[in-house]
């Protein structure tokens, strides 16, 4: 027999023979705050749940239902949603199917049955995915979707709950969440060993411990193994009991009593101390771990069955018949008819429409705009006490890229109240490269957030950020770094307006430096010459500047983009242009800027690419350093060669400007693709593809090579260069038929 259908059999059995499960709870219902009615209505969510669980198994054997992972023998969860308010965010496990329903239960008007069933289907009427994943969630019931909820959802967590902090003194346009609430954040034992929620448990407590307000309950839900593999008894409490800035509690979660007792007291010591705690819940896990996952094959059936007969629905029916005045037979009848309503109503579900084309599956990658209130811009007053008149006076004249930018953030933070940057030594340093110099002095602490080295919490911060209200910009050190934490981005942030049907969205705007040509800096540690990572991410966008003056109206742009358009976007920022002066010979000082200040230049929106030259021998397609060096090489292209001819910086490397480049194209003789990442997996390959694509056959590309970069004097030994393109563009005109 499926295992199912034995732990149903079982819990029929049992009660109707009084054969039931000694206690457990220490508690009284009175004790714990709760009455006859509470303990029946947490009964009542319980059973829900785990008829959900084996009628999805049902449907997934008939092929009316998915991949599903169940909740039963999680159900003391609905314990904990009691203890919160339903406006108090939850990121919940996999297993926390007990809570959403109990918290719906709370909020007039919802069927969490339905809802759910919707979801198992995979109907596109899921009010929270629209079909397009098996997600615990609920808009109305403040339960954002998780995706992965492995562990990848804890660095968010802590970034709402920071957020709180800030918002009472800070307001963002579109908080989502009152500032006394309280997060939380579910997962399971096996995931306690995850970097992120060791990273998340350690931000957290190196938060509190400096005084600084973070509201979250960490409710790890400890069924003693993970898949396959068991959790060393004791590991829990004794990696997590003694760790500085989080108070520990333990429950056990088998008695929805005391759980409830538990709950709302590390609930109201939070919301009193705003402070995280760690809640230790003990259950157990019936079924197996997922779909057809079979226990037997890695347990033995004595272990199977010493499970199953501590089934958290016998605990709460024997607390119904002892405590709260229900016959066996009323619980029966609570059980029954329960099963009977969610077979009927799943019955119906896998009725409803499912999505079927990819149009409609994408339908949400891209998030909704908002309204937000207009702006415009920073008074010159207040401009002027900011920057100061040295930075005034310097922003009226030509500057390297590094302090444009600097200029730009400036502006950018006077305008936008809720525009928050936080990264590895933004702050009082200024960043390893000075972009970020006096933003600390300027704005404080709290909008300029010195973080610890985890880049993993530094995302996650702004994901949570970004979903109540602000505007984030983080910093990641160096593109090397970002493989780091580089899930947050692809399962976390891309994901969550498509897994949530655009329902909810974490914008941001992520700068980092990044790509080659540091002269013996670093090696690949520091120079990383690869954007794969990043140009594959559906929904993201992607800008890297080439000179000062793009950088400030395309990171205009892209604070635009997140604020408005709720987009993400990721700025790679070159690091060997920061400082670059000069272009054709030192002292030309050819590089650099004047600040446009706001209102004085046309932005650059999305898609429009920069053009340099007129001439129709050779088109130089590139972007970044290719485009300081294509400059270069162009100049003795004409002078030696006799060819002339225009760079087209792309600017904008994902979604890639494809009519932008064709446009600017047209008429070459020819196209050469000079591209500074590595031969394989960049941007070179999808150019060459539209190029081929249209017809354009007179064209080559010249790229790095597929190599790490060395540090020293052979920094440069694998990329491309002025000799390089020059060399690359002679053999291209001459195969045109130029001489």
């Amino acid at each position: 027999m499926d295992r199912a259908d034995i732990v149903h059999d079982n819990f029929m059995c049992r009660v109707r023979t009084d054969d039931l499960p000694a206690p457990v709870g220490e508690h009284t219902l009175a004790e714990a705050g709760l009455s006859r009615f509470d303990l029946a209505a947490l009964f009542v969510a319980q059973v829900q749940s785990r008829h959900l669980d084996r009628h999805a198994r049902k449907l997934q054997a008939r092929g009316q239902g998915f991949y599903t992972i169940g909740s039963s023998g999680h159900e003391g969860n609905a314990a904990v949603a009691a203890a919160l308010r339903p406006t108090d965010p939850a990121f919940l496990h996999y297993r926390s199917g007990a809570f959403q329903i109990a918290r719906a239960a709370q909020v007039p008007g919802h069927n969490p049955v339905w809802d759910m069933l919707l979801s198992f289907t995979s109907s596109a009427e899921d009010p929270i995915s629209g079909g397009r994943h098996k997600v615990l969630g609920s808009r109305a019931l403040n339960i954002p979707p998780q995706t992965s909820t492995i562990a990848s959802h804890l660095p968010k967590a802590v970034g709402v709950a920071h957020s709180l902090g800030l918002a009472r003194r800070n307001r963002p346009e579109h908080m989502e969440w009152p500032v006394d609430s309280v997060v939380l954040a579910s997962f399971g034992d096996a995931s306690l060993n995850h970097s992120t929620t060791q990273g998340a448990l350690n931000t957290a407590g190196w938060t509190a411990y400096q005084n600084v307000p973070l509201p979250l309950i960490f409710l790890c839900e400890d069924n003693g193994i993970g898949i396959s593999t068991k959790t060393p008894k004791g590991w829990v409490a004794a990696s997590v009991r003694q760790r500085p800035g989080l108070r520990y509690f333990t429950c056990n979660g088998l008695d929805a009593v005391d759980t409830y007792a538990c709950a709302r007291e590390v609930a109201n010591w939070v919301r009193k101390h705003r402070k995280p705690a760690f809640l230790h819940m003990g259950c157990v896990r019936l079924y197996g771990h997922a779909g057809a996952d079979v226990q037997t094959t890695y347990l033995s059936r004595d272990e199977v069955e010493e499970s199953e007969a501590n089934d958290p629905l016998l605990h709460t029916a024997r607390r119904l018949m002892d405590d709260g005045g229900l016959s066996a037979g009323d619980v029966l009848e609570i059980y029954q008819s329960t099963d009977a309503r969610v077979a009927a109503v799943a019955e119906q579900a896998v009725l409803r429409p499912r999505l079927t084309s990819a149009r409609e599956v994408m339908a949400s990658i891209v998030p909704p705009a908002r309204d937000v209130s207009a702006s415009n811009g920073p008074a010159p007053d207040q401009r002027q006490a900011v920057f100061g008149t040295g930075d005034i006076r310097a922003a009226s004249e030509p500057q390297h890229m590094a302090r444009l930018i600097n200029f730009a953030m400036t502006d950018l933070m006077l305008e936008t109240p809720e525009l928050v940057m936080m990264g590895e030594d933004v702050g009082r340093k200024g960043g390893v490269y000075g972009v970020t110099q006096k933003l600390h002095a300027r704005f404080g602490p709290a909008r300029m957030i010195d973080t610890l080295l985890d880049e993993q919490s530094i995302l996650g911060l702004a994901i949570g950020m970004a979903q109540n209200g602000f505007v984030p910009m983080p910093e990641i050190q160096f593109l090397a770094y970002l493989h780091n934490s580089e899930d947050q981005l692809r399962g976390e942030a891309a994901t969550l307006s498509f897994f949530s049907n655009g329902q909810y969205t974490n914008p941001m705007v992520l700068r980092i430096a990044g790509l080659a040509y540091q002269r013996g800096f670093g090696g690949h540690f520091h120079n990383d010459n690869s954007l794969a990572v990043l140009r594959d991410i559906p929904g993201i966008i992607v800008i890297c500047p080439s000179n000062g003056r793009d950088a400030v109206l395309l990171l205009r742009e892209a604070v635009r983009l997140a604020r408005e358009e709720q987009r993400i976007v990721v700025m790679i920022e070159p690091i060997a242009l920061y400082m670059m002066r000069d272009l054709h010979a030192p002292g030309d000082g050819s590089w650099m800027h004047q600040y446009p200040a706001p209102g004085e230049a046309e932005p650059i929106r999305m898609g429009e690419v920069g053009v340099t030259g007129a001439g129709r021998d050779l088109a130089i397609v590139t972007y970044g350093n290719g485009a300081f060096l294509s400059a270069q090489a162009l100049k003795r292209l004409q002078a030696d060669h006799g060819i002339t001819g225009r760079i087209i910086d792309m600017r904008w490397l994902a979604p890639m400007p494809e009519a932008g480049i064709l446009q600017n194209i047209a008429g070459c003789g020819a196209v050469l693709v000079v591209d500074e990442c590595r031969r394989t997996g960049s941007q070179s390959e999808a150019l060459m593809a539209l190029l081929g694509e249209h017809g354009i056959a007179n064209a080559a590309r010249l790229t790095a090579e597929d190599s790490f970069i060395a540090t020293g004097p052979a920094y440069g030994a694998t990329l491309p260069s002025v000799d390089g393109i020059v060399a690359a563009a002679i053999s291209l005109c001459s195969a045109a038929g130029r001489p």
